[in-house]
């Protein structure tokens, strides 16, 4: 009955968790168009030495000459440099204060002496993801220890249930916001084609009610248009390094949660048969 209301109970919380990281997220969203329309418009429109003859004093002015593309590429570029900000916060908290081979070397030792509350102190010094999960295997651990209802397998059996309940509430924390910058990785690069097109087709357009061929005019066009191409490449670009850089560290405290989980299992074995 015990387990069954810790379970609701922490279904709840995850619940409010949830609905809390969902309305963060909005607002940041919100926030980041506001600033990148705001910008575009009363910054970047005042870049120009000549606003009649669109002569751009500075890169600022040429971007605001690329059009209404580009505030939602800015939009895109500050909302992934906000969740790269928060992400490296939160994955390099969950990293632990030490590293996971000498934290479980550690824990291991403990174990093979039966000091279970040394090892319950290591994980409150390693304070990460792998940390809180070999703290939580090792409650179950010391638990089933006095247990004398259940055989071997059995114990291990729970131990090895608490640690995948316990991971299933970590991983999902680390994993958290990756999606938007996996998103903008591919929308990025094809909303900058997508302003480089439409910009062409304004300068193939002017160049056609012209009259008459103008060289400078479609030079300046077309760089006009890139400049789309140059911000939808550039975010993506530091999109997708953010996005491989997180996972792979994710990936390293994955290893060390199934290390840990593997380390009190083969323990229990050897300790307590």
């Amino acid at each position: 009955m015990a387990d069954v209301k810790t379970s609701v109970s922490n279904t709840a919380s995850t619940s409010n968790k949830s609905a809390n990281t969902m309305m963060m997220n909005l607002i940041i969203v919100v926030v980041c168009i506001a600033v990148a329309e705001s910008i575009f418009h009363l910054v970047f429109s005042t870049m120009f030495l000549d606003k009649e003859q669109k002569v751009a004093k500075n890169i600022f002015g040429t971007m605001y000459q690329g059009g209404w593309v580009v505030p939602i590429l800015m939009s895109a570029f500050l909302i992934m440099c906000s969740f790269v900000v928060e992400r490296f916060l939160t994955i390099f908290k969950s990293r632990g204060k030490m590293g996971n081979a000498e934290f479980t070397k550690k824990v291991q030792y403990h174990l093979s002496t039966k000091n279970i509350d040394a090892a319950l102190a290591e994980c409150d010094k390693q304070a990460g993801s792998v940390g809180n999960v070999m703290k939580a295997g090792l409650v179950k651990y010391k638990e089933m220890t006095s247990n004398s209802t259940l055989d071997t397998e059995q114990k291990i059996a729970s131990i090895k249930k608490e640690v995948e309940e316990t991971t299933s509430l970590e991983l999902p924390m680390l994993e958290k916001n990756l999606v938007f910058l996996s998103t903008i990785t591919s929308a990025a690069t094809l909303l900058g084609l997508f302003g480089t097109v439409m910009g062409m087709i304004r300068a193939f357009s002017a160049m056609s009610q012209a009259g008459s061929p103008d060289a400078n005019a479609l030079a300046a066009g077309i760089s006009e248009a890139l400049v789309n191409t140059a911000l939808g490449i550039g975010t993506s670009f530091l999109a997708m390094l953010a996005y491989n850089f997180f996972t792979t560290i994710i990936d390293n405290i994955t290893y060390g949660i199934d290390e840990s989980g593997f380390t009190l299992e083969q323990s229990f074995k050897a300790n307590y048969k």
